[in-house]
């Protein structure tokens, strides 16, 4: 990156305060004109457990959590002992003296920084958590930044009480003034700009995106990494005229979400794989009697419960396959947290459209992530496109009974709201003729089938041009293409870049729009790529089947990663590497000290697997 930039990791237990002395530093530096990137990597437990939140901090709008950590925050000794050996020559780990020794000597070029934190702050023999205050005051003085946006953003979040402004107010201060005496500053200080940032995670982004293209029906089941969007909802639904429902499971969600987007307002639901399994047959439900839907898969490593805290992209072949039978859906995979915020409204226009379901494919990186997104990115008015939908008794049918399914040469046929005088109709989940008559209650009818078959289908044929195609990034006639799918994008910009810098000349083509697919689109590009690598956040290579299917195309290559953590560039990197060396499928494995455990490597079928190591990862990231 062209601007100087830092990336912080914040380790400690569960209940030791890691999230919330990471946002106290994020806001305290986004109100200095800084973009963050930020992820947390969490436990399922309210207490214990090791949390390891990474930031990226840097005036450029960071793409991701970044590579190595430059700077630690320990909150208890494992997260020491654990990361120490992480950080980058010229980097420093802050820490608790009071309470954290060193085991073993720093990295080369590593400045230790022991914080007296008894002596900083007399509050923290009543409160142990004041530790974490005066450790982001050190830090925020060791990158450059002034000491006033993190005392605003002290006196905001405390607001309604004074003292406890003034307590952590004079911590921070402390540890900010002792760094200042005691500590040498980052060799690249950081530079204070005027750019004005939102710090919002991926959920809010949703929410909001959702509650601007006119969402008036809110219902969900809490399900991590998902619960956020109903949180939102919750806490903004009354003054928004959104009606908001937590219901007893997800069979019930999304049967009401169909019920209010029957009635003629726009509903959505939000859920993970283990919830989305259970909408699936009312999915269909949606398909058939032509309603709109918006679902949200926040993916999580499964199957069943799997992992609930970590970040996988595992749900593609559940979303393709969600409930039996034929019917047209449209699924999209945003590739980021501002694309988040836009995704929703186009997803309402096109679920009124086509009258379909639509669903989100987002994760837990995505999702729960923090990110400062620009002012301008929120300040926008969506066009709102209700297809065709009737709301009066307009006089339009010329004297002709309403047919609410019409054979139309689209296959889009008008849609009355209950109630319009003139147009009754009969919506059923069996198949049904034109005016929604049952064709099975007594006979079933082949030829009527096979045309309200069709007549379905037929919708599918023109949402192409409502979505943009797919774009290469990069040089045309480079060695590598690196393709991938959702969240990933960032990641794969980063190492893309990284790769050509390091003189492998690469590309690189993302997919946002998974059904239906930009066929022709992919053929003539990846038709001339000479080394396609697909990188995906899976075991299985789910889009890398799905290219398959919808194109022909079979990669040259594969990356991927499905330990729980996302990718960082330098996964990539030595994970293109090792294809160019001659594999052909490459597992990468988390490289943080703790998660490298021993797996067996070998083959399946015709793949030859091998997993890069932490050793591998660290000499194909240019420090």
């Amino acid at each position: 990156m062209d601007q100087p930039e830092v990336i912080v990791g914040i380790g400690g237990a569960a209940g030791d305060g890691v999230a919330s002395a990471g946002n106290t530093l994020a806001l305290s530096v986004a109100r200095q004109g800084q973009g963050v990137y930020a992820y947390n990597s969490y436990q399922s437990v309210i207490r214990g457990g090791h949390s390891w939140l990474r930031m990226r901090i840097s005036a450029k709008k960071p793409l991701h959590h970044g590579d190595q950590v430059g700077a630690m925050i320990a909150l208890n000794q494992d997260t020491f002992d654990r990361h120490l050996q992480e950080l980058v020559s010229g980097g420093a780990a802050l820490y608790n003296s009071a309470k954290i020794k060193p085991a073993y000597d720093a990295p080369k070029g590593v400045q230790l920084c022991p914080l007296p934190v008894p002596e900083l702050t007399p509050a923290y023999k009543e409160l142990p958590i004041m530790q974490n205050t005066v450790a982001v005051g050190a830090v925020l003085r060791l990158m450059g930044l002034e000491f006033s946006g993190l005392e605003t953003v002290l006196a905001s979040t405390f607001a309604k009480k004074p003292q406890v402004v003034k307590t952590n107010v004079d911590a921070a201060r402390a540890g900010y003034e002792y760094a200042d005496k005691n500590f040498k500053p980052f060799p690249k200080p950081l530079v204070k700009s005027d750019q004005k940032w939102a710090m919002m995670t991926g959920n809010e982004l949703l929410a909001m995106g959702a509650a601007f293209a006119g969402c008036k029906f809110y219902c969900a089941y809490p399900m991590s990494p998902a619960t956020h969007v109903l949180e939102w909802f919750a806490a903004h639904g009354k003054e928004l005229s959104v009606c908001v429902r937590q219901v007893e499971d997800e069979i019930s969600v999304v049967n009401m979400t169909i019920g209010a987007n029957h009635a003629g307002v726009r509903g959505m639901c939000a859920t993970s794989g283990g919830g989305f399994a259970l909408m699936t047959e009312a999915i269909g439900m949606s398909g058939i009697i032509e309603t709109p839907l918006v679902v949200i898969n926040v993916m999580r490593a499964g199957p069943s419960t799997g992992v609930p805290t970590k970040t996988e992209q595992g749900d593609l072949n559940q979303a393709w396959g969600a409930s039996q039978g034929d019917f047209p859906r449209i699924i999209i995979a945003p590739v980021s947290m501002p694309d988040c915020f836009t995704t929703p409204a186009l997803a309402f226009n096109l679920a009124d459209h086509f009258q379909c379901p639509v669903i989100l494919l987002t994760d837990l990186l995505l999702s729960e992530g923090n990110e400062t997104v620009a002012e301008s990115v929120l300040d926008v008015e969506f066009p709102i496109d209700r297809g065709e939908l009737i709301t009066e008794a307009n006089g339009a049918q010329n004297g002709e009974p309403y047919l609410r399914y019409k054979n139309t040469p689209s296959g889009i046929s008008p849609r009355a709201i209950p109630g319009v005088p003139g147009h009754i109709y009969v919506s059923g989940t069996d198949e049904h003729d034109e005016d929604g008559v049952l064709i099975s209650d007594i006979y079933t009818d082949p030829v009527r089938r096979k045309k309200m078959v069709d007549k379905r289908v037929r919708k599918m044929s023109t949402v192409l041009n409502h979505l943009p195609a797919p774009k290469l990034e990069g040089p045309a006639d480079a060695k590598v293409t690196l393709v991938g799918w959702g969240s990933t994008w960032g990641v794969l910009v980063d190492a893309a870049e990284q790769l050509r810098k390091e003189g492998i000349s690469t590309n690189h083509l993302h997919f946002k729009f998974l059904v239906p697919f930009h066929v022709q689109v992919a053929k003539d590009i990846l038709g001339k790529s000479k080394k396609v690598v697909i990188v995906e956040n899976n075991q299985s290579g789910q889009f890398a089947r799905h290219l398959l299917a919808e194109t022909g195309i079979t990669a040259h290559a594969h990356v991927r990663k499905y330990d729980g953590e996302p990718f960082e560039p330098k996964h990539i990197v030595a994970g293109v590497k090792e294809v160019l060396a001659g594999k052909t499928v490459v597992d990468v494995l988390s490289t943080e000290p703790g998660w490298q455990t021993e797996h067996p490597t070998g083959t399946s079928g015709d793949w030859e697997g091998r997993r890069v190591t932490a050793g591998a990862a660290r000499k194909a990231h240019a420090h």
